[in-house]
């Protein structure tokens, strides 16, 4: 007889605001096998699958995108002046993003002053509590057929990790060892039952603690998996992120030891030689989008290893005059061409030139076109991290870092002719690893926790200001817009605006027991 198990989920904030950790409404799922416990893994503990968002920031509805702002804040995009735009269109991005682009006091706001939810808490908690109820539950069947059980437990762990990964570095200063004791973090809640009672934030410690954890265990079930899609996470995908979190923490040499033994499992990597990079103009119904032969991020891919989610690049950089308000930053392209006695493949290969003004470039590591988008840049974990952490663990050792870097160049410099680098050492080589780690990593949801990390970096600390512009809508007389003005984010250690606000609906539920992060400063152009 088969043993049926009642899954009470508490669906935390899709139906009205507070109460993140008790239950709003009860989801009574039956669970009667591993296949719907597995049903229910794929539905609730992933990130649902979106290609184009849509902007829903009205109060007690969700946004079907995740943290599209995070593409926002830092220093590899710069708002498109080109083409008009309407204010209170909620079809365009700056009309609810222009508050995270300015790093204003209150981020969560529209273009017009308007206050709206912040729905990626509820939405991150929500993937939680069905991931601790599968943690929990998923061992009391007794069928396993070909370790399903394992596997199941596995990504589930992989999944809560990475939710508290995503939640802690959004809400919380970045991991610094000496105090993350008493750093306050995000609160944990590891248990599928519903608690009676008001939550407050566990020390960043605590938090990381737990990500390893939960990554450590992940790897160890998903060892020897096979997985059937790239929407389904693996081993490689696990170690890949713990080596990233042990890098936050500082763990040099945990970080090198993951990587080693991602390595060992026989990933791959791209080789842009091999791409056809030709950009051909003109898709049936829209003259003005920019369509490439081949893109780096698709779900066949040799080295994307996992991605979930959804896609706000295509959105924020869409090639047309009326939305799309933002483009790579100018900084950004120069790295591509620092070296000219050779030739960086990823600037012609990761991005277009706009159509509309030519002197901007938009990020294209994925197909524009909803019918070919296969991989999401919310959340995407590739090989080519693999080599990336382990190079930076070594140079903060003092091992090899020349060897895993140059394995990641050949595969992205025309011809394999890659910068001259076997001479750099200390913090010259941190410093290159750094850039390149930008060059490659860019516009796949890292570069923001990476500025965080840097600046507080015992070894080689990094800190760097700023400068955003805003463009009014542009003119007839002046196609190019008109600049708004510049807002400046200054170094970590003057700014608290690298860190969010704690969602104000639950800290007035908790009661006070939820403490929120200093109040941002208000900022004006310069």
């Amino acid at each position: 007889m088969k043993k049926v198990i009642y899954l009470i989920i508490g669906c935390l904030g899709f139906v009205s605001c507070g109460d993140f950790l008790k239950e709003y409404s009860q989801d009574l799922v039956y669970a009667s096998s591993l296949e719907d416990m597995d049903e229910v893994l794929i539905g609730n503990g992933y990130m649902k699958h979106e290609g184009y968002p849509s902007f829903v920031f009205s109060s007690g509805q969700a946004n079907a995108v995740y943290y599209m702002w995070l593409n926002v804040m830092d220093d590899d995009i710069q708002e498109f002046g080109s083409g008009p735009y309407s204010v209170g269109n909620s079809g365009n991005p700056s009309e609810y993003l222009r508050s995270f682009y300015e790093w204003s006091k209150v981020p969560f706001q529209n273009e017009k002053g308007v206050p709206y939810d912040d729905e990626n808490w509820k939405k991150l908690y929500a993937h939680i509590s069905y991931s601790n109820v599968i943690i929990s539950q998923v061992d009391e069947f007794s069928e396993d057929s070909k370790g399903a059980k394992r596997r199941i437990k596995g990504e589930a762990q992989f999944l809560r990790a990475a939710y508290y990964y995503l939640l802690v570095n959004f809400y919380a200063n970045p991991y610094v060892k000496a105090t993350a004791e008493t750093d306050p973090g995000v609160p944990l809640k590891l248990i599928e039952k519903v608690d009676d009672k008001y939550y407050s934030r566990n020390s960043i410690a605590e938090v990381y603690n737990q990500i390893v954890k939960d990554l450590k265990d992940a790897a160890e079930n998903l060892t020897g998996v096979e997985q059937p899609t790239v929407y389904r996470v693996n081993e490689a995908a696990a170690r890949i992120l713990l080596s990233r979190v042990y890098l936050y923490m500082g763990e040099w040499q945990l970080a090198a030891d993951e990587c080693d033994r991602v390595m060992k499992l026989g990933i791959h990597l791209s080789n842009l030689n091999d791409f056809d990079l030709t950009e051909t103009i003109g898709v049936p119904g829209d003259k003005l989008r920019v369509t490439k032969a081949q893109y780096m991020n698709t779900s066949q891919s040799p080295e994307v290893l996992f991605t979930q989610g959804s896609n706000g690049c295509p959105y924020l950089m869409f090639d047309k005059t009326s939305i799309g308000r933002y483009a790579v930053s100018q900084e950004l392209c120069d790295l591509y061409t620092k070296y000219p006695e050779v030739t960086d493949l990823r600037l012609t290969g990761f991005f277009s030139k706009s159509q509309v003004n030519g002197n901007y470039r938009f990020v294209r590591k994925t197909s524009d076109v909803l019918a070919d988008m296969t991989t999401f840049d919310c959340f995407i974990i590739r090989s080519a991290e693999a080599y990336l952490n382990k190079a930076e663990a070594e140079a903060m050792l003092g091992g090899d870092a020349i060897t895993p870097i140059k394995k990641l160049l050949e595969n992205r410099f025309a011809g394999g002719q890659i910068p001259a680098i076997d001479g750099l050492s200390g913090k010259e080589l941190v410093e290159f690893i750094r850039d390149e780690r930008r060059r490659e990593l860019c516009f796949e949801s890292q570069r923001w926790f990476d500025l965080r990390r840097y600046a507080v970096c015992v070894k080689y600390p990094e800190s760097k200001e700023i400068d955003h512009v805003s463009y009014l809508p542009a003119t007839a007389a002046n196609a190019n817009g008109i600049p708004n003005g510049t807002y400046r984010l200054k170094r970590y250690e003057e700014e608290r605006a690298y860190v969010l606000p704690i969602p104000g609906y639950e800290i007035v539920f908790n009661r006070g027991e939820l403490v929120d992060n200093p109040e941002r400063e208000d900022r004006e152009a310069i």
